[in-house]
């Protein structure tokens, strides 16, 4: 599992400080636990290692600091407050297509991009920084191929619990050298959080089973006592498949309403249960899928809305890079959210055109071609809910 280090690096790692590196300790715990189930099956508890005392976030971000000191610096972004909701009990939700790191060095062609901005001995650590950098309570991650030997190891070490459902015919698997299946990932803070119930789907569209899948899990916010579904899911990529983001979309929509349910049911509560549903759709809003998303029943709205002067536009761009075939910028990425349970206390901003820079994304200072959305949820006076 440690094949993605190299001697060099741990060498760097343990050099640290004067005693083992928390990260390299993160990682190398994976030798002494047993093999996890097939991956579609993963969902992880780190079980006693939830009772003991999680690593110091800011001790990891100042070795990920470390490691990337001769790049640019990290890309700077701000929150914007809505001025809506409680502060003080935020639920701060990332969502973020990660870039599987075979379709990165041997499939994307980002021509501007040079091939050692693109190594994983040093991308990884640009992961962690944005990851770190948040603190986020919920993560959603798509185009995941290193989650065993480096996401699920180093978040468990940080509190969170995990799962992992890969896509059956992921495309990482025909690049040479390449470390499994790309999947979606969900992770949250076992301190904060109480998990009810995973459920991992494979998308279905015009009753076929489709290469997509998603992650819906209830949880319960100890600090309030209320339940609640979050979803992560990747729709089909490119023009000319709209219609199959549209069937798989619908899909799961029913599949969230299915689960919602259940869990009303076992709470024994009249009160629908609120979704969290981040991922990335592939779609502009001007598709299907999106409309059918902010029209459900399930009354989801967009959350990145918030950082538009009339509360109504989808961000300019969530991902902007340079193929052969030219420059593409787009906005495919969102979080919906239950309107009528959650405030949106705050949305983080996106970097500017000069700040992402000509070359655009991935980059020396940036590992992804998608950037992250990162948001402050909080829950709505029941009495406010339930009317």
């Amino acid at each position: 599992l440690l094949a993605a280090l190299s001697i060099n690096e741990l060498t760097m790692s343990c050099s640290m400080g004067s005693s083992t590196s928390s990260l390299y300790s993160a990682l190398a715990k994976t030798f002494s636990r047993p093999a996890l189930p097939h991956p579609c099956d993963s969902t992880y508890n780190p079980g006693n290692d939830l009772d003991q005392d999680p690593a110091d976030p800011l001790e990891l971000l100042r070795e990920c600091r470390e490691v990337l000191r001769n790049r640019p610096a990290q890309l700077q972004r701000a929150f914007v407050q809505t001025g809506h909701g409680d502060a003080r009990q935020t639920i701060r939700v990332m969502q973020w297509n990660v870039l599987a790191q075979a379709l990165g060095e041997g499939m994307d062609s980002f021509v501007q991009c040079p091939m050692d901005a693109l190594n994983w001995a040093e991308r990884k650590y640009l992961i962690l920084q944005e990851i770190l950098s948040y603190r986020p309570d919920i993560i959603c991650l798509q185009e995941v191929d290193h989650y065993f030997d480096m996401f699920q190891p180093v978040l468990a070490s940080l509190g969170y619990q995990s799962s992992f459902c890969p896509k059956p015919w992921s495309p990482c698997l025909d690049v040479e050298n390449n470390n499994g299946p790309d999947g979606c990932a969900l992770f949250f803070n076992h301190k904060c959080f109480q998990s009810l119930n995973t459920t991992h789907l494979r998308l279905s569209a015009m009753m076929l089973k489709t290469n997509q899948v998603a992650i819906i899990t209830a949880l319960r916010c100890r600090a309030t006592e209320r339940a609640f579904c979050v979803a992560v899911t990747h729709l089909k990529a490119r023009s000319g498949w709209e219609v199959l983001r549209s069937a798989q979309g619908s899909d799961l929509l029913r599949s969230l309403r299915n689960v919602a349910q259940s869990i009303e049911t076992e709470e024994n509560t009249d009160t629908d249960v609120p979704l969290i549903v981040c991922g990335d759709f592939n779609a502009e809003s001007s598709e299907d899928v999106y409309r059918n998303f902010a029209t459900s029943s399930l009354g989801l709205d967009s959350a990145y809305k918030h950082l538009s002067a009339d509360g109504k536009t989808e961000p300019p761009y969530t991902t902007w890079k340079i193929r052969p075939s030219g420059e593409s910028c787009h906005t495919l990425d969102y979080v919906w959210y239950s309107h009528r349970a959650f405030d949106v206390n705050a949305v983080l901003d996106f970097p500017t055109a000069e700040q992402i820079g000509p070359n655009r994304l991935p980059s020396y200072n940036y590992p992804s071609d998608h950037l992250s959305l990162v948001c402050d949820f909080s829950f709505k006076d029941p009495a406010l809910v339930s009317q």
